[in-house]
């Protein structure tokens, strides 16, 4: 369950970050390119997801039936479809996919945005599962909606350090470095909103949750969302000495390569960070 919740998440992660920043960020003709060189990676994503969701169907009505013997039960599966929230959003989630498979029929420059809209509402529907599902009322409405904001957000800034990572050699392109240019610096622009949206949602999603800092080390959920707390912590450590301290040095010789190194672990914390959000996820908080 834990591995299928963090590939799905993954996947659904990657794909709404890389396809926003290719639809809203990029230069048209860099888009078109990008898109072309990340199409192994953004394909393999894609058939992660529709395997995840056929496979998430079973682990969901085993865990709520009598173990494996119901997995594929007919009227579990009748029973987790109709009857919960999670059985809800995985019929959202199983339609969203067979959307993702259409935009391959788009368009070149039509694929991105189209992408986008639907991994952005595959990565919604991760909310309509959470945590927030404890609570009642309009306190249930607010807490989907932060959970929301942060999986958007958090997706968005680390979706977007793929494409990022593919566009850092093109600065010294000549053919490209006026399209890469623009497309690093709003990336820039909208990483200052992203990580900001994803401080601010998280610290209200903790507040929600465990009513306070997680302290309780008796409990598993509470030390595993420390470990989340404290490597997004140094994500936004890199991230502001990425843009503040080796951005303004680009001209110097080592300077590119340290960029990316330094992207290159951001988004390897960011991995580590959704597979901790894939495990306590399954757990109670307190």
């Amino acid at each position: 369950m834990i591995l299928c919740r963090f590939l799905f998440d993954g996947a659904g992660l990657f794909l709404w970050g890389v396809s926003v920043y290719l639809a809203c960020l990029v230069p048209a003709r860099l888009s078109q390119l990008l898109d072309h060189r990340l199409r192994v990676s953004r394909n393999v994503a894609v058939l992660t997801v529709i395997a995840t969701t056929a496979g998430m169907l079973p682990l969901r009505a085993a865990a709520i039936g009598d173990g494996w013997r119901d997995a594929l039960s007919s009227s579990v599966l009748q029973t987790v479809v109709l009857d919960t929230g999670v059985g809800r959003a995985w019929l959202a989630q199983a339609c969203l996919s067979a959307l993702l498979i259409a935009t391959f029929a788009l368009p070149g420059r039509h694929r991105p945005p189209a992408r986008a809209v639907c991994a952005g509402l595959l990565v919604l529907t991760l909310a309509i599962s959470g945590h927030a599902a404890m609570n009642s009322g309009w306190l249930r409405v607010l807490h989907r909606a932060n959970d929301a904001l942060h999986l958007l957000s958090g997706g968005a800034w680390l979706g977007a350090l793929v494409p990022v990572l593919a566009v850092l050699p093109l600065l010294h392109d000549t053919k490209w470095q006026h399209e890469a240019r623009p497309a690093l610096t709003r990336f820039s622009t909208a990483g200052h909103v992203a990580v900001a949206l994803v401080l601010l949602s998280g610290t209200a999603n903790t507040m929600l949750i465990v009513g306070g800092v997680p302290s309780d080390w008796s409990r598993t959920y509470q030390v595993l969302l420390a470990a989340k707390i404290g490597l997004v912590g140094v994500m936004v450590t890199l991230a502001i000495v990425n843009r503040y301290v080796i951005v303004p040095r680009l001209g110097l010789s080592r300077s590119l390569l340290a960029l990316k190194l330094a992207t290159i672990a951001e988004l390897c914390l960011g991995v580590a960070v959704v597979a901790l959000v894939a495990w306590f996820g399954t757990l109670a908080p307190v």
